[in-house]
């Protein structure tokens, strides 16, 4: 019997494909589910992919890979798309689809399956990710084939074959959450007017709840990678870890954004991104110090053709890699210490020191100085005014 792996996160949308591709493909069904860090038990999991009519389930601890290979090279590049979203679910698609390729091919499986809409962006990031890896593998995408229309067709085909899912009509919120962030999206959300409840929070408490005293931390880089927070170092999960806990407590990163998908919609999510928020707000302020004029305006461009790059499922395009070897340069001096002031949502820079910083006090002083000749402006001006003044002789000759 020809086998399919399918992406499986015990959630609506995989919890019906399992008898769905039996039944319409005859396959047997080996189901993969990535620890990304969405705390959540996952061994029970087995159980009900096993009792879903599938043969077996690979449960991955992807969450080093997922933030070293992943969260760092997108945070080094300052990559934020439509100046909001820090690509949560983005940059976590292709991870999954790279451990779902080796496991297909580990298994001799000659498809892949995942449970993204035909009307998203995961559909592209999965499948884009899945061609550029192993081209030869068959990839079926179930909402784009069955006869289910919505949510709450599918709650309906659940509960017709007995399978037990954690949504409901009442509160259909389709949600994504791994170690960097949670995603919300659908129900009364759809609607841009309404403001999100209170209750929608899950990594944090909103803004007007968090504590009345500001809350500072500070955060060490080495070439633009953190890897301390108040003085003690500490590894990639735990950091991120850390910085959610501290983020969430005092209201941080919580994004309520339209934002335009890659298949041409506008679509309304709700993002809580406390720790990121804080690790992007800590490391600009840090490049501020350690970069150059030219290389961080240069990098700034960069920066938002790679979270474009991220968005829309193109991780493993040579473009990226590309771009990933100009901004691995600029970080060689991106060392040194981010203090950052967190209070009610607000994530504001609170002091930031490096040995490789570029700021001069003797030269920048506004008080006396002995390093500084101020005349000597006068001729930079000159010289760089000089096509203005040029064309404005220009025009003044053909008033005459």
């Amino acid at each position: 019997m020809a086998k399919v792996v399918l992406a499986y996160s015990g959630g609506l949308d995989t919890s019906i494909i399992i008898p769905w591709l039996k039944e319409n493909y005859g396959y047997e069904v080996i189901a993969m589910v990535a620890d990304l860090g969405q705390k959540e038990e996952l061994e029970p999991l087995r159980e009900k992919a096993i009792k879903s009519g599938a043969s077996k389930l690979y449960i991955e601890d992807l969450k080093e890979e997922f933030v070293t290979d992943f969260i760092f090279p997108t945070l080094q590049a300052g990559a934020v798309y439509e100046g909001k979203y820090l690509l949560g679910t983005s940059f976590a698609r292709p991870l999954i689809a790279k451990r779902l390729v080796e496991i297909a091919e580990k298994e001799g499986a000659v498809a892949v399956a995942h449970g993204a809409t035909g009307k998203g962006n995961d559909q592209v990031r999965f499948e884009l990710s899945v061609k550029a890896l192993n081209p030869d593998l068959k990839i079926i995408a179930p909402w784009r084939e069955w006869n289910i229309r919505s949510r709450e067709d599918a709650i309906d085909y659940a509960k017709e074959r007995g399978i037990p899912v954690p949504v409901t009509k009442e509160k259909p919120y389709s949600m994504d959450r791994n170690l960097w962030h949670l995603s919300h999206e659908g129900g009364d959300l759809e609607d841009p007017w309404n403001e999100p409840k209170d209750d929608l929070y899950l990594l944090g408490v909103s803004p007007e709840k968090a504590p009345d005293k500001p809350v500072y931390v500070e955060i060490e880089f080495e070439q633009g990678i953190p890897v301390a927070v108040d003085g003690e170092r500490l590894g990639p999960v735990e950091l991120v870890e850390r910085l959610n806990r501290l983020g969430g407590e005092n209201g941080i990163g919580i994004v309520d954004m339209v934002e335009n998908r890659l298949v041409g919609m506008k679509s309304r999510g709700v993002y809580e991104t406390p720790g990121g928020t804080i690790l992007y707000a800590a490391h600009q302020n840090l490049e501020a110090l350690t970069l150059d004029r030219a290389t961080l305006h240069y990098k700034q461009m960069v920066a938002l053709k790679y979270s474009e790059l991220v968005y829309d499922g193109l991780w493993y395009s040579p473009l990226r890699e590309a771009l990933d070897a100009f901004v691995k340069v600029t970080q060689k001096n991106v060392t040194g210490t981010s203090r950052i002031k967190l209070y009610k949502g607000n994530c504001t820079p609170a002091g930031t020191k490096s040995p490789y910083s570029l700021y001069n006090q003797k030269l920048a002083t506004f008080g006396e100085d002995e390093v500084y000749n101020q005349k000597d402006a006068e001729g930079f001006i000159n010289l760089f005014g000089l096509p203005l003044k040029v064309r404005a002789m220009m025009e003044k000759s053909l008033k005459v």
